[in-house]
């Protein structure tokens, strides 16, 4: 039923694809977000939906009249610089065969990611973006909490099998991350009855995120939930619910999940962690030896024995920074920083220019909201290898495309402003037209 299911949406929404190109965009998110797929257990499972809706939407792209430019903002250029990077890299990867098995899906990814920056333009677009990312993850979120409640939390919250978020700390900080987002829907909804179902949601997504086990995880919900209720306008309300939901959860979560926690405080015993350590020194002395890195997949026995402290002990990066630097070389750090950095200031130019303008109210609170995930993937990805994870490259779309749509307008009406300035003469006394809205500029 579930493949049927599946099947049907997809298809009943490919021929719009044609007159409304950005409905594939959102298909694509959804589908590779989400992986409906993967919650069926017949054909749907291996069917290839990405990459027919990857078609359609191209093909759309190329024949359609709609315009279709790609904003090219610093972000936009330093993610393209990014991709082109990574194509080097693979050039000279250390083990061709295997880097290009992940360069193709990669490559993927980027290549839907630009697609996407080309279609998502209006205020609705980016609206039904951030709609289709929540409830792609916040299903995971509902039923994972509700899991974790039935189950007592013994037993451990993983994802969808086969994919970015599969694996029990893949999908706590996917979920950490969306919680952020529901409060920003939250902000948005005009119903009563929306309000309490995302309340309930984002609930429901923090306590799976506990029920997963991950100790990455407890310290970047830890970290997003200060920057959240700095971030938020509504601190008294986020305080208290904090204060009501944190003391109960914890308490909820059996012994057994303490111990894991506990573990925190005694590192240096944990194998796991020692694990993790080895595999950055490995990155680092790979990068220093070897500047552009070793391309995709150098989690390799000849490679530990050469570079990592402890050749016996292989284990994957377990660190988006780490991932980063070997695999593409300090370069190739360097510029996903500078790609976080821009996406930053990105957020932080909106919030400014739209502040006191409760007709940009929305894109305030979603730049804020925006940043305040990202600064969960950013302390959560410190310990897992989710470099290629595509939900914070369409955080980055959203968010460019909300700057590109707010300075648009903001300059049209301070154009309209002027114009109306100088074609009425002012009289004796009379007082000078409204000023125009400022536009600040910085190098985001």
């Amino acid at each position: 039923m579930r493949d049927i299911l599946v099947t049907l949406i997809v298809f009943g929404f490919l021929p719009s694809v044609f007159k409304k190109p950005y409905v594939g965009a959102l298909l694509w998110v959804w589908i590779s977000v989400m992986n409906p797929h993967t919650q069926g257990w017949g054909f749907a499972t291996t069917f290839p939906f990405a990459a027919i809706i990857a078609a359609v939407t191209i093909l759309a792209v190329l024949f359609t009249k709609e315009p279709k430019n790609l904003p090219l903002t610093s972000v936009t250029w330093i993610f393209i610089i990014f991709i082109l990077w990574m194509n080097v890299t693979t050039i000279f990867a250390l083990y061709p065969e295997e880097s290009y098995t992940q360069w193709n899906k990669v490559m993927k990814i980027m290549l839907m990611t630009l697609v996407t920056l080309m279609l998502i333009k209006t205020k609705q677009h980016i609206q039904l973006l951030i709609v289709v990312t929540v409830v792609s993850l916040g299903y995971y979120g509902v039923k994972g909490g509700l899991f974790t409640i039935v189950s007592g939390g013994v037993d451990m919250v993983l994802g969808p099998e086969g994919t970015f978020i599969g694996g029990n700390n893949e999908i706590a900080l996917a979920l950490i991350m969306i919680i952020p987002l529901m409060h920003y829907l939250q902000t948005t909804a005009q119903k009563t009855w929306v309000r309490h179902s995302l309340t309930v949601a984002m609930l429901l997504s923090a306590l799976a995120a506990l029920g997963s086990y991950s100790r990455g995880a407890l310290l970047a919900i830890a970290t997003m939930g200060l920057f959240l209720w700095l971030k938020s306008q509504h601190k008294v309300r986020i305080a208290m619910l904090l204060v009501l939901a944190i003391p109960p959860a914890l308490a909820f979560m059996p012994e057994k999940w303490t111990e894991r926690m506990d573990t925190i405080n005694t590192y240096e015993e944990d194998g796991s962690v020692q694990g993790r350590f080895n595999a950055w020194w490995m990155a680092y002395n790979l990068a220093k030896d070897r500047p552009i890195g070793g391309g995709f997949e150098v989690i390799t026995p000849e490679l530990f024995y050469r570079y990592a402290p402890n050749p016996e002990d292989l284990h994957a990066a377990h660190s988006i920074y780490f991932q980063a630097l070997g695999e593409h070389g300090f370069f190739g750090l360097g510029l996903y920083l500078l790609l976080g950095l821009a996406t930053w200031r990105t957020g932080s130019w909106i919030i400014r220019n739209t502040a006191n303008q409760p007709e940009y109210r929305w894109a305030s609170n979603l730049a804020t909201m925006i940043q305040v995930s990202l600064v969960g993937f950013a302390v959560g990805g410190t310990f897992l290898s989710l470099l290629y994870f595509d939900v914070p490259y369409y955080l980055m779309g959203a968010m460019v495309a909300t700057r590109v749509l707010v300075e648009k307008e903001l300059k049209e009406r301070a154009s309209s402003v002027t114009k109306k300035g100088m074609s009425s003469s002012p009289k004796i006394g009379q007082l000078n037209p409204s000023p125009s809205p400022t536009i600040t500029r910085d190098s985001a």
